[in-house]
């Protein structure tokens, strides 16, 4: 699935609990965050946004909450404009 269609589904609201960790790892690289991993803690951050996004994996999905908050940043950033 490419990231534009994560994007999407992530943007919609409906799909937070079927979003696979590696797409929303994909989609936001692509949307220009860079990532470092610790432990099982997978950090994003991006020049520009100053709150920082903290993924981990559970059973191959990313985690419902977490999802919320990265489609928060990417509203609040106007992150889903810049790369339509």
């Amino acid at each position: 699935m490419g990231w534009k269609r994560t994007l999407a589904r992530v943007l919609s609201g409906r799909a937070d609990a079927s979003i696979s960790f590696l797409e929303l790892f994909s989609m936001l690289e692509q949307l220009g965050f860079r990532s470092r991993s610790r432990g099982s803690h997978n950090i994003f951050w991006k020049e520009g946004i100053s709150e920082m996004i903290n993924l981990q994996k559970s059973s191959g999905e990313a985690k419902p909450y977490q999802v919320r908050q990265v489609r928060k940043i990417i509203l609040k950033y106007g992150l889903d404009e810049e790369r339509r």
